[in-house]
């Protein structure tokens, strides 16, 4: 299985096009060490030629860019994308679904119900490309039991749970959680039985996670922010890190800790905000990272299981 990193930022990427904090800064005058990033999405595949995207981010057009697989290759229109598999309906992880419009081949949309129900009525991104490409909405299971596979994308597999987090603040229900706002996804490649945890929003370790968790060879996490606090002690916002569905790093119960239960597997940091010291290479919060074997995913990160 091959996982490639096409974007590896928050929303707003890094830096961000509004923002002076110290990394954001640091980065445009070069003088910290950090490279910028694109905001979160992965592609997946089990041959190399047919691909999952999981999230369309605002990015995707550079991403496809800087990413040959997923470029045209065997037709006049083409590409290697063969589907979309969306973990929410957040702005960062939908919009680029207005980039990929062009052409007649209807896009394959994989999402829950709760997904869908927002990008059609609070967000309407899904009845606005319905208009250009067309869209197939294919609804996902979220029980942690039931596994799906996609047609054209042989030798993977796919097993979702809903995670615990906050819909989007377009969403009809924002202040009302329900279950398949977010999900984390096992991605399995059939023939060797290696297995891939996913889940760029989470909030915290649930207790039906581990079961899931436990399974995969390599895991990908939410790494938005390094302390509960961190929006607050820079003012940029109100809320802390977990009020807004993303356990921080450090602290207790925090993301080294609860990563540290899972052993001896291959541990990656995915969504990471453009305020997160752990973006500069040299920083103290990275080396204690390294210390714990918890690595930190850049744009055009290759994984092969």
């Amino acid at each position: 299985m091959h996982i490639h990193v096409l974007g590896a930022g928050a929303g707003g990427g890094f830096p961000q096009w509004n923002c002076n904090c110290f990394n954001c800064d640091g980065l445009r005058k070069g003088t910290i060490k950090a490279t910028k990033r694109t905001q979160s999405s992965i592609c997946v595949s089990g041959d190399g030629v047919n691909w999952v995207l999981f999230n369309a981010s605002p990015d995707v057009l550079q991403q496809i860019q800087d990413f040959a697989p997923l470029q045209p290759g065997r037709a006049v229109r083409d590409t290697g994308i063969q589907a979309i598999v969306l973990i929410d309906a957040q702005i960062d992880h939908t919009t680029g679904l207005f980039m990929l419009r062009e052409g007649k081949v209807k896009r394959e949309i994989y999402c829950t119900d709760m997904v869908y129900g927002d990008l059609t009525s609070g967000n309407q991104i899904l009845n606005i490309l319905g208009h250009y490409c067309g869209v197939n909405h294919h609804n996902v299971p979220i029980d942690g039991k039931t596994s799906f596979t996609i047609p054209n994308v042989p030798n993977l597999k796919f097993t979702a749970v809903a995670l615990k987090s906050a819909a989007p603040p377009y969403s009809p229900h924002r202040n009302d959680p329900h279950p398949g706002d977010t999900i984390g996804v096992l991605i399995e490649e059939i023939s060797s039985g290696k297995k891939c945890w996913y889940s760029p929003g989470l909030g915290e370790i649930e207790p039906h996670l581990p079961e899931l968790m436990n399974q995969a060879d390599c895991i990908m996490v939410d790494g938005t922010f390094w302390t509960d606090t961190e929006m607050l002690d820079l003012g940029l916002m109100t809320k802390t890190a977990r009020s807004i569905g993303h356990n921080p790093q450090f602290g207790k119960g925090g993301m080294i800790e609860e990563l540290d239960k899972f052993g001896d597997v291959r541990k990656v940091l995915i969504h990471i905000n453009n305020t997160n010291p752990i973006l500069r290479e040299d920083s103290a919060e990275r080396a204690v990272l390294n210390e714990h074997k918890i690595e930190v995913a850049y744009d055009g990160m290759d994984i092969i299981l």
